[in-house]
């Protein structure tokens, strides 16, 4: 009888121990923090270098919005967990220039068709973790990029700023037109464009409880 129980026993342990396994797999992993983003102290630009018709020097078109939405979850080890995701509608962005907004919503990003970028973080670098009340620090955040339905791997680098709830960050991150696969403008009034697409966020972000 002794015998038969432990054979018994042998046959259930593995099952049961598959149900734990799977019960592990299908539960949501543990949020250790999360920080979601303030649209109203938020913003997030471009820059291209530009030659204009009739200017001796190059200047920098700058688009700017305040549409930044999102949050950014992290896991107990301070990894980016899964969901995190921000977000920026580019219909949006606006320069000083009409004529160029139109081209760019138009031609370059066909934001009628691809209204948003979306920004995935994979990793944070340097970050310190649990989120200090207070304090500065250099990081590197690593993720995937899509603009126009085209997602790259991209690494931006910035700074981070703790004061009490509330996370000030400002980052940057450069690529070619090539890179997500558009089209350099041809505008009149617009000798050259510089092919260096130069993309910064300053983000303020609060800790949810």
């Amino acid at each position: 009888m002794r015998h038969q129980a432990i054979r018994r026993l042998s046959a259930i342990l593995p099952l049961v121990a598959l149900l734990v396994l799977a019960e592990t797999a299908l539960s949501p992993i543990a949020e250790a923090a999360r920080l979601e983003v303030m649209p109203a102290a938020s913003e997030a630009r471009y820059r291209v270098r530009e030659q204009l018709l009739g200017y001796k020097f190059p200047n920098d078109a700058v688009g700017t919005t305040q549409s930044v939405s999102g949050a950014v979850a992290f896991d107990v080890q301070g990894r980016p967990a899964p969901g995190s995701k921000i977000i920026v509608d580019l219909r949006t962005l606006r320069s000083d220039e009409a004529r160029r907004d139109n081209y760019l919503h138009r031609d370059t990003l066909t934001t009628a068709s691809f209204p948003y970028a979306e920004f995935i973080p994979r990793e944070v670098r340097g970050l310190p973790f649990p989120l200090p009340a207070s304090g500065r620090a250099n990081v590197q955040i690593l993720g995937n990029l899509t603009i126009r339905g085209v997602t790259r791997p991209v690494t931006w680098e910035g700074t981070v700023e703790f004061t009490g709830t509330a996370v000030r960050l400002q980052a940057r991150t450069a690529f070619k037109f090539g890179d997500f696969e558009l089209t350099q403008p041809r505008v009149f009034r617009v000798l050259s464009i510089e092919d260096h697409i130069r993309l910064e966020v300053d983000l303020t972000l609060r800790q949810a409880s």
